[in-house]
């Protein structure tokens, strides 16, 4: 299988995933909110202006919702999952939100706010030069975007590709994929290197709960 049919192919087994197995009980599962990810979030609304409005890009089940609407900012949801927007909806009723993946939004100038926590994994690397593009479209001039990437040891990696180039799959180093499902390491050098060529200016990136976090914004 060439790698772009692959890709394509990983990438509706996640929607799939998420509509059928992870909606269940995602909450219960993941809904807590960890440390490093609230202080980070808190940390962009600071920077936002009272009253704007937060794009909240692969919100899921909309678990920093409340955070955000609660410092006085309204926000969209953005998923391409259906069934992560409906219980988001039934949580918070009247919250705008559309189903589109990080790679078809269109955005342009609209927020002044953007955040993608937990979700960038799920973006290939051939991919993120897109998104974060996306991203950039989207913010205000002076905005901000807050998004994860997460970490694994060096040994799993090297493991998971291992494994998955014997299973004949089209993999690139930090992919995991022989387990049936997708997610993608990039090391942070590279993680940068996308930022920088995406215009926008690294303000802050710490390392917690096993995420990279970068704070990023706009000129």
């Amino acid at each position: 299988m060439d790698r772009s049919t692959w890709l394509k192919e990983r990438r509706k087994m996640a929607e799939y995933r998420y509509d059928a197995i992870f909606s269940r009980d995602y909450d219960e599962k993941y809904g807590r909110i960890d440390p490093t990810h609230r202080q980070f979030v808190k940390k962009l609304l600071s920077l936002s202006p009272a009253g704007c409005t937060v794009l909240d890009a692969a919100c899921g089940t909309g678990k920093y919702w409340s955070m955000i609407r609660d410092g006085g900012r309204s926000v969209v949801g953005t998923d391409q999952s259906s069934e992560m927007l409906k219980l988001a909806a039934k949580k918070h009723p009247g919250v705008p939100t559309a189903k589109i993946g990080l790679q078809e939004m269109t955005y342009t100038d609209e927020f002044f706010a953007i955040m993608c926590v937990d979700a960038m994994e799920n973006v290939p690397p051939e991919d993120w030069a897109l998104v974060l593009g996306n991203f950039a479209r989207a913010l205000k001039s002076g905005g901000y975007l807050y998004f994860t990437v997460e970490v694994a040891e060096e040994s799993e990696i090297q493991e998971a590709y291992r494994r998955a180039r014997e299973m004949g799959l089209p993999v690139v180093r930090g992919e995991y994929a022989h387990h049936g499902g997708y997610h993608y390491y990039p090391r942070p050098q590279q993680v940068e290197r996308w930022v920088a060529q995406s215009g926008l200016e690294i303000v802050e990136k710490s390392v917690g709960d096993g995420y990279l976090h970068y704070l990023v914004r706009k000129d």
